[in-house]
């Protein structure tokens, strides 16, 4: 008797783009994303990360990153939230430092400064509230604009 495995198709996320508009039912596994990340060993400055999502308006980032490893001082020109998947972050938001952990999830709001420091072995999701053209170019820090 022959079995036949039903599989299930699950888009990968360079077929999650058709000119730049995100389609419904995408299915990410983050398990699977970070699991291949150790492929990629040894990362450059301790960490990997990889876009998953790139729409007009939302920006989606799995990143991991090995004790010690920094994102140094930088902003974002959209509201930020930065979800724990596992480990545990040292973040510094405005001169404020504070803990993340594994289950937790900090939201920034657009321009705010912070850097982010991996305490131990660490994974986390970044979505970007990605602002529309015009509001980027209006942005006096980014050259745009008068």
């Amino acid at each position: 008797m022959i079995h036949h495995r039903k599989y299930r198709v699950i888009p990968m996320a360079s077929d999650s783009f058709v000119n730049n508009n995100l389609l419904c039912g995408v299915t990410h596994d983050l398990e699977e994303e970070l699991f291949h990340f150790v492929n990629h060993k040894p990362w450059q400055s301790g960490l990997y990360s990889k876009l998953l999502v790139k729409a007009d308006d939302l920006r989606v980032i799995l990143i991991a990153m090995e004790p010690g490893a920094e994102i140094k001082k930088h902003h974002l020109d959209g509201t930020i939230t930065i979800q724990v998947l596992q480990g545990l972050l040292g973040l510094r938001v405005e001169e404020k430092s504070q803990i993340l952990r594994s289950g937790q999830m900090l939201t920034i709001a657009p321009g705010v400064e912070h850097d982010i420091k991996a305490r131990d072995n660490s994974a986390f999701l970044v979505t970007i509230s990605w602002p529309a053209s015009e509001t980027l170019q209006a942005i006096p820090h980014r050259g745009y604009g008068s």
